[in-house]
């Protein structure tokens, strides 16, 4: 019988593929946007009035962002030590897509990739070209050079779309990714977390960016429960590690958020994430629902989770910027 023996969430954000010298760059575009923060929405010269009181200024000096960037690598060392040193057989990565693959307004709200193998390919100079601020120098953090092939999980793929299915979750099934792209949510785990050693894998795409057919956080809760279980059954002695990846607070960090979300995470219960209005999950911090599948299946089998460590990246005295998180879930025995 299958079985899970690890699980990791991880965030993903460019600021951790970026050197910390090029933290403002996203700046300007943090100027331009409307911002999701404490159930309304700020321009950004709201959030600096706003949040004047929090001393952001002394987060926002080469110095900090240089200790920050290093605890977050740091950090993200120590979850892939802790892949290899498991060595699960096979990987289900939950993740989003940002209109990588789905380019033209066609965005499932849930899907599985049930393909032989998935496609990471590097941009074009024109697309490149065409990038937010600040997002090209982090793309060799999801893309390796010369781009990559990886292995997917055809079998237990199926699998678990025909549980799902029973279980009354009408997925997208896909045996190829749109525009043969890995989206950054995928690539991120297996450059930095496989560190392109990818073992077979099955990305679970889950739409937390865009309306209207967002999952609600309850959904993805019960998304992960159903996936526990279709794990349970599969016949085939594997050993299955969940990874999630994105989050957590941004693109305006909230601190009291990341940190109920880890009270959460770390008693094991869900509904303490989940319980957050939905208006909480949008932007960026959207990406937390990635997590709430993997909190779910560990809380429900019981296994503790480990915070490796918080660290909360600002980039301007508006309080925008990327709170990281790093965490790991590891069943006793899980070593190989």
């Amino acid at each position: 019988m299958a079985e899970i023996v690890l699980a990791i969430g991880s965030s993903h954000g460019p600021m951790l593929s970026t050197p910390p010298s090029g933290w403002d760059l996203r700046v300007p575009d943090d100027r331009r946007n409307r911002h999701t923060y404490r159930g309304r929405y700020w321009s950004f010269d709201e959030l600096v009035v706003e949040r004047r009181g929090e001393r952001l200024e002394e987060q926002v000096t080469l110095q900090r962002w240089t200790e920050r960037h290093a605890a977050c690598r740091a950090a993200i060392s120590r979850l892939a030590a802790i892949f290899h040193e498991t060595r699960p057989d096979v990987a289900i990565l939950f993740g989003d897509d940002q209109m990588e693959c789905f380019r033209h307004g066609v965005v499932p709200s849930l899907g599985v990739f049930y393909g032989q193998q998935f496609i990471n390919s590097e941009y074009e100079e024109e697309r490149i070209a065409h990038l937010p601020p600040g997002i090209a120098p982090s793309l060799p953090g999801h893309i390796p050079p010369g781009g990559a092939t990886y292995p997917g999980s055809p079998d237990l793929a199926l699998h678990l779309l025909r549980h799902l299915q029973d279980n009354g979750f009408d997925m997208c099934a896909m045996d190829r990714l749109p525009g043969n792209e890995t989206p950054h949510a995928f690539g991120f785990l297996c450059r930095q977390i496989m560190l392109d050693q990818v073992i077979p894998s099955i990305p679970i795409f889950i739409n937390t960016f865009y309306r209207p057919n967002q999952p609600t956080a309850a959904r993805c809760a019960a998304l992960g429960l159903s996936v526990l279980e279709a794990v349970q059954c599969w016949p085939q002695n594997v050993r299955v590690a969940l990874l999630a990846s994105g989050g957590l607070t941004h693109f305006v960090i909230d601190e009291k958020v990341d940190q109920q979300v880890l009270q959460a995470i770390t008693s094991g219960n869900v509904g303490g994430i989940t319980q957050f209005p939905e208006f909480t999950f949008q932007s960026g911090t959207s990406e937390i629902k990635n997590w709430i599948p993997v909190v779910a299946a560990m809380s429900k089998l019981g296994v503790p989770a480990t915070i490796v460590d918080y660290v909360p990246c600002y980039r301007s005295l508006a309080g925008t910027g990327n709170a990281m998180g790093f965490v790991y879930w590891r069943r006793e025995g899980g070593n190989a």
